[in-house]
Formats: C-alpha cells, structure tokens, sequence
C-alpha cells in the first residue's frame, strides 16, 4: 500500500503541490556561493548578471543577504552591492547551480579594470601637473599678501 508523498507548501504566494518521492534538495547559499542576479533596468527590463554572495546581516526584523555583482558591458566592469530581503523589488537571486549559463571572462574584465586604473593614473598626474603650475606662477599673489599682513 502507497501512501501519500505530497505535501501542499506555498512560497510567496504561490500553492505548490511537492511529490517528496522526487523533490530534490534545495541549495544552500553561503558566503562565496555563486548565484544568478535578475535585476531590473528600465522599464520591465531585466538583466541576469553573475553574482556572488560576500555576507549575511542577522537583523531581526529585515535579515539580509549581501551580494556582489558584476556589471560587465563592452567597455567597462563595475562591481556593485546590494542588500536581498523580504522588501527587495527590484533584485532577485538563485544559486548557479548550472555554472556556465553566465559567461565571465576573467582576463577581459581585469583588463577593462587595467584600463581604468590608468586612465585614472593619467588624471592624477595631470591633476599633481595643474597643482604644480599653481604652486609656482600663482605664489606672487600669496607673497603680496603675506607683505600686506607683515605691514
């Protein structure tokens, strides 16, 4: 004699009805675990961008998931953070549990992350460059004031 091996569950609203002879274990997230980030744009546009996530905040009334995302287009990398939690709207995540669906290419955002460290390189010694300039043909209008107040 069989007997029943389903259970109804419900997850955000919505009734499942789970055969437990074949449900499968569900993943666990812990700090450095992979996971897909469906993040909206504009509009009802979503990106599913790679993610990992870096932290867990135990707040008693709003605990937290911290993740780390890469933004990666054709001319730049950025990595951002964001807090998952009951009232995130914008921002949904799963384990990547399929490891190759989001493709990321180390030596390309390393490079694109080379590339902006030396034009900000560039920046600063321009920058250092203008403060020099200053320093040396604008010191008259200081010298004039120093000989005003000495007076």
């Amino acid at each position: 004699m069989e007997t029943n091996q389903t259970h109804l569950i419900e997850i955000n609203g919505v009734k499942l009805e789970v055969d437990l002879r074949t449900a499968k274990r569900i993943e666990t997230l812990q700090v450095g675990s992979r996971v897909k980030c469906l993040i909206k744009k504009y509009n009802d546009e979503f990106d599913v961008l790679p993610g990992v996530i870096v932290g867990f905040e135990p707040f008693e009334n709003l605990p937290s998931i911290v993740v780390a995302y890469l933004e990666n287009d054709y001319s730049s990398a950025s990595i951002k953070f964001k807090s998952y939690n009951a009232k995130t709207k914008d921002f949904e995540l799963v384990a990547d549990i399929d490891h190759n669906s989001l493709e990321v290419n180390k030596t390309d955002i390393l490079n694109k992350f080379n590339r902006e460290l030396e034009k900000n390189r560039i920046e600063i010694e321009e920058i250092e460059q203008r403060k020099q300039f200053f320093l040396d043909k604008f010191g008259v209008y200081f010298a004039d004031q120093a000989a005003l107040q000495a007076a």
